[in-house]
């Protein structure tokens, strides 16, 4: 059993944002006993994305870019407008960086199949993290089936992860090799909640290595810079920012565009017929053929809009202090053992996702019971795939509408139940 550093967090001298005080922009949480503890699986919806989708529908629905009328110009602008806001929001330096896709695991594959298809040689290396998302594990592995097919063999080097829930930098240093051509990450990790920016390796690798950041669970909950983060792809999910499902960002940075083919190749791909295939469009439209999910992209610009209102800084500084409480509270709870994350760092972080285990129940079991109880939180493996070695656990995590008085309730309920399995 892991011994977490005895009260290593202490209390932040940064407050926790009144949350009632936004909780009514998300309708969902209004005038509900329940305690949404699960918005590292989905965020709630505040109500201008709620208004914003109703209103594409409700009236001057249309295809971007494929009529000349008002309707359809209007939103080609408006889309246009999103992706620059985008771009802004994420810290890219280009507008055509932003690509707009199905989903954090559509924008995964593509970056497999635009750039990895064509690009990767026999004997080429990826490094990865086997507890990572699935999607940021199962494209690789797929994509590895796929080149077999073709007599390309790619190794997938595995990396570990540290015990405060980071990539561990020091594995990754001595698993590249000159094969090595891209390294992918979790930048928050969706289960442990410890945050890989691989800073360290910089100034160490080969500036050829590509990396990859997987920023499902940090985009909408702390302040991005891919460019800082000196990043080559990065992804996103809407709907863990307040957006709506069925609706990613894949960051492409420009010196990776020149090696990118299109992956769904259709109308508005901006391809053309060749004697010897297809010639590649300019970006975004490269990868962004098929008619997009215009209520979706319009939902993002809505949502990026309530979160530059609530001010992401402000948003990481809350989760940071629920963070610090929750775990605090859990470790005098008999029983209660931290999966790797904040619990076992040496000062006061957390980014909102904290995971443990109880002796004496399932987290299954544990899951069913808080939910009886008003408290809404994930369990099971988390969508990490089978080879990796953590149990079974319960996920909480927070968002801005999250309380204290939430966060105090749910452990006093916690301890109750180890009380009772005893």
């Amino acid at each position: 059993m892991r011994s977490p550093a005895s009260s290593p967090l202490g209390s932040p001298a940064a407050e926790a944002v009144p949350a009632t005080d936004v909780r009514a922009l998300f309708p969902a949480l209004a005038d509900t006993a329940q305690v949404y503890l699960d918005s590292a699986a989905t965020t709630q919806k505040p109500l201008p994305v709620i208004e914003t989708i109703h209103r594409y529908h409700n009236s001057g629905t249309a295809n971007p870019g494929r009529g000349t009328y008002p309707w359809a110009t209007g939103l080609a602008t408006r889309i246009a407008r999103i992706r620059e806001h985008t771009s802004s929001f994420i810290g890219a330096e280009y507008p055509d960086e932003v690509v707009f896709t199905g989903g954090a695991t559509a924008a995964l594959n593509a970056v497999t199949l635009s750039w990895g298809l064509t690009t990767l040689g026999d004997g080429d290396e990826i490094l990865y993290s086997p507890t990572d998302h699935a999607s940021n594990v199962y494209p690789w592995l797929h994509l590895r089936g796929l080149l077999a097919g073709f007599g390309r063999r790619i190794g997938l080097i595995p990396y570990r992860t540290s015990e405060t829930g980071e990539a561990d930098t020091e594995d990754i240093l001595t698993k590249i090799t000159p094969r090595t051509r891209l390294i992918t990450a979790s930048h928050l990790h969706h289960v442990f909640g410890g945050l890989s920016t691989l800073e360290e390796l910089r100034g160490h690798i080969d500036p050829a290595i590509l990396l990859c950041f997987d920023c499902s669970q940090s985009g909408g909950h702390l302040p991005i810079d891919v460019t800082t983060l000196e990043a080559d792809f990065a992804i996103f999910a809407a709907h863990k920012m307040f957006g709506a499902p069925g609706t990613g960002i894949l960051y492409c940075r420009r010196r990776v565009h020149d090696r990118l083919v299109p992956f769904l190749p259709g109308g508005n791909s901006g391809t053309r017929p060749h004697a010897r295939g297809l010639l590649a469009g300019t970006m975004p439209e490269l990868l962004e053929g098929g008619t997009p999910n215009i209520p979706g992209i319009l939902a993002l610009g809505s949502a990026l809009e309530v979160l530059e209102s609530l001010d992401v800084d402000g948003i990481a500084v809350h989760n940071r202090v629920l963070t610090v409480r929750l775990i605090d509270g859990l470790r005098s709870v008999p029983g209660v053992e931290f999966l790797p994350g904040p619990a076992y760092a040496t000062c006061a972080v957390g980014y909102g996702i904290v995971s443990f285990t109880m002796d004496g129940i399932t987290a299954t079991d544990l899951g069913f019971v808080l939910s009886e109880l008003g408290f809404l939180v994930r369990t099971g493996a988390h969508c990490t795939p089978g080879t990796a070695h953590e149990p079974d656990s319960v996920r909480v995590s927070t968002h801005i509408y999250n309380t204290l008085d939430e966060v105090d309730r749910f452990i006093a309920c916690v301890r109750s139940v180890a009380e009772e399995v005893g």
